[in-house]
């Protein structure tokens, strides 16, 4: 089998082969490493495994050492037991848990990057509250990372996941458009409506900058997380509803980087423009 570059390319690889979009990924990943099907199977299960344990060993005390990060998962929850959210029950997990994963990140607690470190909590705040509203089973969750990989990747070669390079939009921006197609597929959605709700995810975070204050991935990367996983949820919904992305997705990976590539080098994750250089920013800084 050939490889793919592009989500025109994996869609077109699926129906030739006759296999679902994250089988074909699946079959990539093996050709790729050199490895089995049941040992990338095993890898990505793995995945899973850290990020729900994770999740559940989030620890609301703890703090990171700049002091910037962590309690706020704590507060979201109790602000859920308090039965005043405007939310709603799964909306509000959602929040709570990519909270809890970006204070794990900056607490150097073990994650999953996904694409990156910073933009952890979107993938698994968006599938593991899902997974249980749904009913899915594991498997059905180890198929849908699966799918978000297979964005993730093409996003990576097309343009960047990298916030030093296309700002935040190729971190928050990227995790929102792989979970956006992961979700899709967790609700039984097609192979092309997960790629068309990520394509609507990353329009939406589309020149999103990267603005770290104190050059550290807390403020306001932890809350970004946040953003992203409701987005993904929002772009999943629009495109299980039938509502399509009139620029198709590899023109919106395409248009990601040129944005990217044009953005001031203080918005690309230097910690001197946007947040990181207003007053409040530049104490932290110095």
């Amino acid at each position: 089998m050939s490889t793919y570059s592009s989500i025109s390319e994996l869609l077109e690889l699926s129906e030739r082969l006759g296999e679902p979009l994250w089988k074909t990924v699946q079959l990539a990943d093996c050709e790729e490493q050199d490895i089995t099907p049941e040992k990338s199977w095993e890898t990505m299960a793995n995945m899973l495994s850290v990020m729900r344990s994770s999740l559940a060993g989030y620890e609301r005390t703890r703090r990171s050492v700049s002091g910037l990060s962590g309690g706020d998962g704590g507060l979201m929850e109790d602000y859920l037991r308090s039965g005043k959210s405007i939310s709603g029950p799964l909306l509000g997990e959602i929040i709570a848990a990519a909270l809890k994963m970006g204070e794990c990140n900056a607490c150097m607690k073990r994650i999953v990057a996904a694409p990156t470190a910073g933009a952890c909590g979107v993938l698994p705040a968006v599938l593991l509250p899902c997974q249980r509203s749904l009913g899915a089973p594991d498997e059905r969750v180890i198929e849908a990372l699966y799918v978000a990989a297979g964005v993730g990747s093409v996003i990576a070669t097309r343009a960047s996941i990298s916030g030093a390079e296309c700002g935040c939009q190729a971190e928050i921006g990227t995790a929102s458009a792989m979970a956006a197609a992961a979700l899709v597929h967790l609700a039984g959605g097609t192979a092309r409506e997960a790629v068309n709700a990520s394509a609507l995810a990353l329009k939406g975070l589309m020149g999103l900058v990267c603005d770290p204050v104190g050059g550290l991935v807390e403020v306001p990367c932890v809350k970004r997380n946040v953003t992203g996983a409701v987005n993904a949820l929002a772009s999943a919904e629009m495109s299980l509803a039938g509502i399509v992305s009139r620029v198709p997705p590899d023109e919106v990976i395409d248009a990601m980087r040129e944005v990217g590539e044009k953005m001031d080098p203080t918005l690309r994750e230097t910690g001197e423009g946007g947040l990181a250089g207003t007053e409040t920013g530049k104490k932290y800084g110095g």
